[in-house]
Formats: C-alpha cells, structure tokens, sequence
C-alpha cells in the first residue's frame, strides 16, 4: 500500500461502463470497444431490485454535491460499484449541516440494515458514531476518510498529508507574485485536517517569502465556516478583505467556495481551492490544494474486496504516495512554472523539505513565521 498506486492525485480519471445504469460495455454504434464514463456520468441512484445495498456512503456535513470534500469521495464510491457490477446508495443524515451523532448513527445503522458490505463514511465528525455502530456490525466494513486509526478490526482510517498540499500553494501563491495572501477554513478551527491545510499554507507562504527575501501579510480565519457552508456573512467578510487589500484566499471548507469565487468575483480577485481541482467551478480559482479522496476510495473498496477480509488500521497518504499536490494541467499561473514545482514536490516527497503537521496549530500566529505578519 505504501506505493500508492499512480492513480491518486487530482486527475479526471475515466473508466469503462460495467454495473447499475450501465450498458455493459458496448456503445450506441454497436462497436465491440468499451464505453468511456466519468464520475459525472454515473448516476448518483442505483435502484436495487431487493432494496440492499452493497456500497454505502453517509454523507459529511455539507451538501452531497459542495463541489470537493462530499462529492469527490462519492464519486469514488460510485466509481467503483460501477466498475465492479457492486450496488450502491448514499445516506445523508437528518439535519444537515445541524446533524448529531444520533443522525449519523441512525444513518449508518440504516445502511448496515440494508445490506451494506462496506460503508465510507467521510469527515473526523463520523467517530463517535463508528465508535458505537461498528462493533455492533462487525461483519460490515467501515472506510473512515479522514480519519484515523480506531483499534476496530473493522475499521480503516486513511488520512492526508494535508499540510503538504497546503504548503505547495501557498508557496506557489507566493512565488506567482501574491504578497497579500487570506485563509479561510471550515470547522471552526476544530477540523484537524483544515487545520494541517491552514498551517501548511501559512509555512509555503513564509519559505517562499525567505526564498524571494521579502515579507508578506495574510488574514486568518475561521469566522463563519463552522457548517462548511457559503453563507451571505462569510461573503461579506471575504469582500472585506479583498477591498482592504488582500489579493487572494484560500477557500478551505466544502461550498463555502462559492462564497469565496462570488466574493473573488467581485473583487477581480483570486482564490485557490481546496480537496479537488477546484478550476472548472470559478475563472477566480488560481490552483487548488488537492488530495486523492475519490482514487483512494476506490484502492480501498478493491483491497477489501480483492483480499475479503477485514480492513482495520490506518493508512496515511501523502506526496510519497503521489497522493497530494496541485493540478498543474489547470492551474493558471503565470510566474511559477510546472518545472519549478515538479522540483518543489520531488523535496516534498523524498523528506528533504519537512512540513510541521501540526493539527492543533489553528493559529499559525502562534507559530514564529518570521516573514508573515498576520492582519486582522
């Protein structure tokens, strides 16, 4: 598994037509050749006929579609059932954004119920509830996205070096020319991997900064992305910063995105997105930080049902595993070019540059970067 295959990263990954909504393989002309499909193209309902399920996915906070941390871990979900002629079914807790421990357990109990062999549940909020349905279903297996590992024979955590990707673009920010850099995160500053976003963030900025020899400034907050959702407050507080000066913002929180490009938009401002390839969503996106959450959903899924046994442990996934990083076929700068980055990601990968990970640092104020001054 260390090897993580060379599927990972933020590629738009295609694959054959195989199971439920498929056509088996052929195409409309008759040819003999497979059927090209993306994630878009696989439909989010696959209708059983006895009402199990084999694949299922409980939803994060945030909507199914938010465009990153929900959509990309279902697509690799639906991806494989696909390719693998496997049932599959999302569940959404009760409540939304608003939702309890008792909803998402009430959500994976139902699943269970219905047959589920294998359920992926994304977000660090999904614990609690994995604490209480999965001994209590010990024949199904549990994917626990960011997460960790749960001393559950049942249960695999797999985990992201998110503070390397976070490094690269604010590295990149900084070197494409930004001396005016934002930040904001969802969770509240509770979150441990938007927390490992922000902090690597902060510390590419401050190496490319000492790199250049100048000082740069960055507003950081966490006001307003509790829920992970846009909201009229957190575009208003956005726009403030682009009028005061800031010159461009990491959206680091599911759709509070959308917040982020309108407020971008507006300003005639950038944004750098986070989790996916952010660039087709808003011509405001410069780059994305991305991690590899639908490719090793589907790793995953097929090493469980390759090996049919359980899959507790942990598994952490970074730029050694090709598993993080930027989308350099989209991004659109103009100062730092792919070579120079390609040269960044290789000091990344073999351990030459060491990255603080850090998941308690919400405030990288407190961190002693020397060629920041962190504004208000």
């Amino acid at each position: 598994m260390k090897k993580f295959l060379a599927l990972l990263l933020c590629l738009a990954m295609v694959f054959t037509f195989a199971a439920c909504g498929g056509n088996g393989g052929s195409n409309e002309g008759g040819s003999d050749e497979p059927t090209e499909v993306t994630f878009d193209d696989i439909d989010d309902n696959c209708e059983s006929a006895d009402g199990t399920y084999q694949i299922a996915m409980v939803t994060d906070v945030g909507q199914l579609k938010d465009g990153s941390f929900n959509q990309f871990t279902w697509n690799g979900v639906k991806m494989y059932a696909y390719q693998n002629e496997k049932t599959y079914k999302y569940y959404q807790p009760a409540n939304g954004s608003s939702a309890t421990d008792d909803d998402r357990i009430k959500a994976m109990t139902d699943a269970c119920e219905a047959g589920a062999e294998v359920i992926v549940t994304p977000g660090f909020l999904q614990a609690t509830a994995l604490e209480t349905v999965a001994p209590q279903y010990p024949d199904v297996q549990f994917i626990f996205i960011d997460g960790w590992d749960m001393k559950l024979d049942n249960v695999l955590g797999v985990s992201y070096q998110e503070e390397q990707a976070g490094y690269l673009a604010g590295y990149a920010a900084v070197m494409e020319g930004y001396t005016k850099l934002g930040f904001s995160g969802g969770g509240g500053g509770s979150n441990p991997a938007c927390i490992r976003y922000g902090y690597g963030y902060a510390q590419g900025a401050n190496a490319a900064a000492e790199e250049k020899g100048e000082d740069i400034t960055m507003r950081y907050s966490w006001e307003y992305g509790s829920s992970f959702s846009a909201s009229d407050d957190l575009q208003a507080m956005l726009a403030g910063w682009f009028n005061a000066g800031t010159e461009v913002i990491f959206m680091c929180g599911g759709t509070m995105f959308n917040s982020g490009a309108a407020a971008a938009e507006a300003a005639d401002a950038a944004i750098i997105g986070v989790d996916v390839d952010q660039s087709n969503q808003s011509d405001t996106v410069v780059t994305s930080a991305c991690k590899g959450l639908a490719q090793s959903v589907q790793v995953s899924l097929g090493n469980f049902y390759d090996n049919g046994k359980p899959i507790g442990g942990a598994l952490v996934l970074g730029a050694a595993d090709d598993a993080v990083g930027l989308p350099v076929d989209t991004w659109s700068l103009q100062n730092w070019t792919v070579d120079e980055y390609n040269a960044l990601f290789e000091k990344i990968k073999s351990g030459e540059i060491e990255i603080d990970n850090n998941s308690e640092m919400a405030d990288p104020s407190q961190a002693g970067l020397e060629h920041i001054t962190f504004e208000n």
